[in-house]
């Protein structure tokens, strides 16, 4: 591993966060602590923690010394100078002479001496940073040093990778026990430049931000060089014999198998993120992989991401129902022994705990790979770097020994330990997390509105469109995790691709927004056969097409969906001149209320909208003037002329369809969206 640190920009760092008013100790930190964030081998996601000592000013001006450590929520990779909430070091270092200190007290002690109320809690191995005399500090998680903490023999490993740079701390969970216990190694180990915590990972330290940096750049260099040298040559994977189910076809299958499992008791959906790297790979398709599975996490602060251990399935290689069975299988049998293994370990605590979800948050494919679960893309993509994470780990520990991380009862200690299940935060969900929303004609006006809408309601979201471009802008803008795809809707192949790219990204699809469209003026008597015919190709076959993709993927995952459709007011309306347009629209309400007909057995919802005069694609500005003009009104006359007096925007649309995908028990609805057109009321 090569060091980071660049002279010059330390310095900028320090002149930048100077005009803030922040010191140049915290500047530092807060630099060094973003090279260490900023590389997953060594921590992921609010994983890992750094610390330094300095002099902070309190109210009266009187200078304090203070220790700014990780505050819980922010992550290494992204941290700013507010990160590392200042703590009055005196008081925190008296402490280390009680015997005992309930985690209550300790987090108590640690928020009544923050220089600001306001700030985030310290880390929870605040007070090993305080117990410590150097002035920064540096944690991580780092694969390299947890392959060789992780073995049996790992003191005898330990003396010979890192001599007597390192003291070796054993495992003892974080907390007031673990500060001590490491204060008290460091102190009878003069002279190393970090500590090793057996199955945990790696703290160095020295007096500038960069001797504490590079000391840690040098130890898990040492361990990588280690781990080259002495690993054995690996075993080629078996390829599975007979012919796999892609990931499009497979993941809306485990979403439903989980769902099967979950009943009413524990939620059902879920939101997938494959990996296919060389270590997932690896993993996955070794015929070890069931053993490996029960070895449990490279760290235990994993555990609160991917649970002890992750679900096997099995290979792919039926066809996807019966591999859908056997998922079904799979998980309730890791359910059963999810159940097992909190009733076994709670009784030896007291039955003080109250269970968690027994649901995996990592399954493993043969063929396919680790497969990440959360009720976001963002969640999911969290567990899956983990789940990567765990597979690395595991393959250089298994190269040169054995992966023997943290036993059960401490992994479940960790698992129910209230200070660490703090950091997965309480919030309430949103109203559709959970979900996975597919807009087509996502980049024009009401398409663009809907997928914001959706997401600001939780929903990750795949914006589909005939402009590539647009489409990825447009998802850009919806938020990171959303995916922009072109896509021809009036062409089948093309739409069924769009679709296994979307299960293959987020493990399958729950709501559906039909909304590509366009109309074509004339009249019908003049009208050439193929201008009929390609308003008929957009309007009506393209949705027939997404349709038929939609429900194909939903009744896969076996838990109903929502299907919705932009019929416009023509449907119900027509105009003149628009003849094209408005039996295409006529068809397509048919269309809809036939797919409410036929699929409401599956749980399918099928819903449209007929919205009227929105800016967009097919009313633009100057037709709006246009139209006004010819009518002898102002251009807001004319878009307020329904019986509100009110302009209907694309964003009223927009909420109009999210509205109807929360309506959980109607189906075979037309809702309009025009401000009041008495003309187009449905009858």
């Amino acid at each position: 591993m090569k060091s980071r640190w660049d002279q010059a920009a330390a310095e900028a760092a320090v002149a930048r966060y100077g005009a803030e008013g922040v010191g140049e100790d915290l500047a530092l930190r807060t630099y060094s602590a973003r090279l260490l964030g900023g590389d997953p081998s060594l921590v992921l996601h609010g994983g890992g923690n750094t610390s330094v000592k300095t002099t902070a000013h309190d109210l009266f001006g009187e200078p304090v010394d203070v220790i700014c450590v990780k505050g819980s929520g922010w992550d290494l990779g992204a941290i700013e100078p507010p990160g590392h909430p200042a703590v009055r070091l005196e008081p925190l270092r008296r402490l280390r002479a009680l015997q005992r200190l309930s985690d209550e007290d300790m987090v108590n002690a640690q928020r009544q001496n923050l220089l600001d109320s306001a700030a985030p809690n310290p880390s929870v191995e605040t007070l090993l940073h305080a117990f410590m005399p150097a002035k920064f500090i540096d944690h991580t998680h780092s694969v390299d040093v947890l392959a060789i903490a992780d073995q049996p023999d790992a003191a005898d490993l330990a003396a010979e990778v890192w001599g007597g740079k390192v003291a070796l701390v054993p495992y003892v969970m974080p907390g007031f026990a673990l500060a001590k216990l490491a204060a008290e190694v460091l102190e009878a180990h003069p002279g190393v430049e970090g500590l090793v915590l057996l199955k945990h990972g790696v703290f160095s330290f020295g007096q500038t931000a960069r001797e504490s940096y590079e000391r840690m750049i040098a130890l898990v260099t040492a361990a990588e060089d280690y781990l080259a040298r002495k690993a054995r040559p690996a075993a080629p994977a078996a390829a599975p014999r007979d012919a796999l189910l892609p990931a499009a076809e497979a993941l809306p299958r485990l979403r439903g198998a989980l769902a099967k499992v979950a009943g009413a008791r524990w939620p059902a959906r879920w939101i997938a993120d494959l990996r296919t790297g060389d270590a997932a790979r690896a993993v996955a398709d070794d015929p070890r992989l069931g053993d490996w599975a029960t070895r449990g996490v490279a760290t235990p602060d994993h555990v609160i991401r991917t649970k002890r251990h992750p679900l096997v399935l099995p290979a792919p290689t039926m066809d996807a129902a019966a591999w859908g069975e056997a998922a079904a299988d799979a998980a309730a049998v890791y359910v059963s022994a999810y159940e097992a293994y909190f009733a076994r370990n709670n009784a030896a605590v007291g039955g003080i705990k109250t269970q968690l979800d027994p649901l995996p948050r990592v399954a493993v494919i043969p063929g396919l790979g680790l497969v990440g679960l959360g009720k976001t893309a963002a969640e999911a993509a969290v567990t899956a770097d983990v789940a990567e994470n765990w597979a690395a780990t595991l393959l250089k520990a298994e190269s040169v020994g054995r992966f023997e991380p943290v036993d059960e009862a401490e992994t479940f200690e960790m698992e129910y330990w209230s200070l660490e299940q703090a950091k997965l935060g309480k919030a309430a969900e949103k109203r559709l997390e959970r979900r996975v929303v597919l807009v087509t004609g996502g980049a024009g006006a009401i398409g663009a509105a809907t997928a914001a809408a959706f997401a600001a309601e939780g929903a990750d979201v795949a914006v589909l469109d005939l402009d590539d471009a647009a489409a990825r802008a447009t998802a850009a803008r919806v938020g990171k995790r959303a995916l922009g795809l072109g896509c021809d809707v009036t062409d089948p192949h093309a739409v069924r691709a769009a679709f296994d790219a979307v299960c293959a990204r987020f493990g399958g699809v729950d709501i559906v927004v039909s909304n590509a469209g366009a109309a074509t003026t004339g009249m019908m008597a003049r009208m050439a056969d193929e201008t009929l015919r390609a308003s008929f190709d957009l309007n009506f076959f393209a949705h027939q097409a997404v349709a038929q993709a939609a429900v194909r993927v939903m009744q896969a995952q076996g838990f109903g969906g929502t299907l919705l459709f932009n019929v416009s007011k023509q449907a119900l309306n027509p105009g003149p001149d628009f003849g094209a347009y408005g039996t295409s629209k006529a068809a397509l309400m048919a269309l809809m209320r036939q797919y409410a007909l036929e699929h409401g057995a599956d749980g399918i919802r099928v819903n449209a909208l007929n919205p009227d005069r929105i800016r967009s694609g097919l009313l633009t500005d100057g037709m709006i003037a246009s139209r006004a003009g010819s009518r002898g009104v102002s251009e807001a006359e004319y878009m307020a002329g329904n019986l509100l007096h009110a302009e209907v925007t694309a964003q009223d649309v927009a909420q109009a369809f999210v509205f109807t995908a929360l309506m959980t028990k109607t189906t075979g609805a037309v809702i309009t969206v025009d401000g009041g057109n008495v003309a187009a009321m449905v009858r």
